[in-house]
């Protein structure tokens, strides 16, 4: 009965420390994304588009 029980805690203590190893992996991993566009191009952008297509 201990070899069990032994067996079961050293199982659960490696499946802990690959879901840490895993979390801290993913908060190192760096995000890279477009950069956004300035608000006011962005209006300036769309009026000219509008007023194109009123023309």
């Amino acid at each position: 009965m201990f070899y069990i029980f032994a067996i079961c805690i050293i199982i659960i203590i490696i499946v802990l420390l690959l879901s840490v190893l895993t979390t801290s992996k993913a908060y190192k991993y760096e995000h890279k994304i477009d950069p956004l566009h300035n608000e006011e191009n962005t209006q300036e952008s769309d009026s000219k588009q509008h007023n194109k297509e009123n023309v």
